[in-house]
């Protein structure tokens, strides 16, 4: 992947050569002709930006707005102490619950002031480090083309998620200033290499929230991106829906996916909740004698049967079934069915922590299902993608929960997360939402 450099008429650019090298935030918004607007904090909310790095500043800590005329959602405004000294800039909004989304802290602007309140300026360059680290990681390469390029918070573009698979740049939104920066960002993503086509994902609802108005969400170039595209994972093929779930591909379980892989040599495997197929592949791929995947969605299990063919394995040893997942398990524990192992990777069922109580009554009925389905000492992989109850730290108790329910006993063979081209900022541990947790059922 090339580095980026913007074209000269895409950058707004500050006269910051003509400031010191260590000018302050300040001093370098005083330069600007319509000045900047100054978001004060209560007393004793610094701390929480200043020292603990918190990306966002939520309207409960904010005292007062300094600006005539105030500023506008996506604004560049300054973020200020209580005596009204800057320690940090970023994007406001006027609405939602993240005040501001801050972008750069004081130490940092003045290090390094050419990206200083210059948001033109700052996607090129974090774009940039982005496609820095995926390099590093080794990401893209011959055996993967499908990855997360910008991961939100992780990649210092809190509202900004970009997906790539194969030639085509997915960018989902769920902030007002990613929308007002759109020609920006597209720039930048569609001048990587390989990458063809765009597709805007923009996330209605949350938008709403942010002020949007759902008329106003309007992809740029609707339909100059393929409906449908294959990439590489791991060295398996996959059909991928541009119209399917979340961004069309789930990059974040790359690595667990490999992991199943190397465990399923001679296994009979189930792969519940199974969408495009992407464990159950590899599960056959890795030597399993007989797959399982059960789904109740109907494009995803075309798409599963698919990518069957599509990689040439034995249709014999693989079989995709669109049934709802508790009837299913129902049905197979009447059967008195088992499995060496069991794979379990619902939707999001806790999308806020209002439903975390609901939620876990239903991953506890899920899990232990999937345990009493699961051979004694084989083993179940189980996982959550709802960050209210990754963050809630309940989940292990939740599947014991299960396994009381079941009359089983478990043990933890391995807890993971999300694949290494999503990063996680750890001042804003909302970020964190995907666990993923193999058991050994007793």
């Amino acid at each position: 992947m090339q580095l980026l450099q913007f074209p000269g008429r895409l950058l707004k650019s500050l006269s910051v050569s003509a400031l010191p090298a260590t000018s302050t935030l300040q001093e370098i918004a005083s330069s600007q002709p319509k000045g900047v607007a100054k978001v004060v904090l209560k007393n004793g909310k610094r701390q929480l930006f200043k020292d603990n790095g918190s990306p966002m500043v939520y309207s409960g800590s904010v005292d007062r707005i300094i600006g005539r005329p105030p500023p506008k959602t996506g604004d560049v405004v300054l973020v200020a102490d209580g005596t009204e000294k800057p320690i940090a800039w970023g994007l406001y909004n006027s609405v939602s619950m993240f005040c501001v989304r801050l972008m750069q802290l004081e130490e940092e602007a003045t290090r390094d002031p050419s990206c200083a309140l210059n948001m033109e300026k700052l996607i090129e360059s974090r774009i940039n480090a982005a496609i820095d680290l995926r390099r590093r990681l080794g990401i893209p390469s011959a055996s993967t083309n499908a990855y997360r390029l910008i991961n939100s918070e992780g990649d210092r573009l809190s509202g900004l998620i970009v997906d790539v698979f194969g030639e085509i740049g997915v960018i989902a939104s769920s902030a007002a200033w990613v929308e007002k920066y759109k020609l920006e960002i597209e720039a930048c993503i569609s001048r990587i290499d390989d990458i063809h086509h765009i597709k805007w994902r923009p996330s209605v609802e949350i938008l709403k929230e942010e002020g949007m108005e759902a008329t106003n969400l309007k992809e740029m170039h609707p339909s100059t991106y393929p409906k449908r595209t294959k990439v590489l994972e791991n060295g398996i093929s996959y059909t991928i829906s541009m119209e399917g779930q979340k961004t069309g591909f789930y990059a974040d379980q790359r690595e667990n996916r490999h992991f199943i892989s190397t465990i399923s040599n001679k296994q009979k495997v189930l792969d519940i909740c199974c969408y495009s197929g992407g464990f159950s592949l590899n599960a056959c791929r890795g030597g399993a004698v007989h797959v399982t995947g059960v789904d109740t969605s109907l494009p995803a299990v075309e798409l599963a049967r698919e990518n069957v063919v599509l990689n040439n394995l034995d249709p014999e040893k693989i079989t995709f079934l669109r049934e709802d997942a508790t009837v299913f398990m129902k049905g197979a524990l009447s059967r008195n069915e088992l499995w060496d192992i069991v794979i379990l990777d619902p939707p999001k069922l806790a999308p806020r922590k209002k439903d975390l109580h609901s939620a876990s009554g239903m991953y506890r009925n899920l899990n232990s299902l999937a345990m009493q389905l699961t051979k004694r000492g084989g083993l179940l992989m189980t996982c959550s993608c709802s960050g209210a109850m990754t963050q809630s730290g309940t989940f292990l108790r939740t599947l014991q929960g299960a396994a009381s329910m079941a009359g089983r006993k478990i043990t933890v063979i391995r807890q993971a997360g999300a694949a290494c081209d999503h990063p996680i900022d750890p001042s804003y541990p909302e970020g964190t939402y995907l666990s993923n947790i193999l058991l050994r059922v007793l």
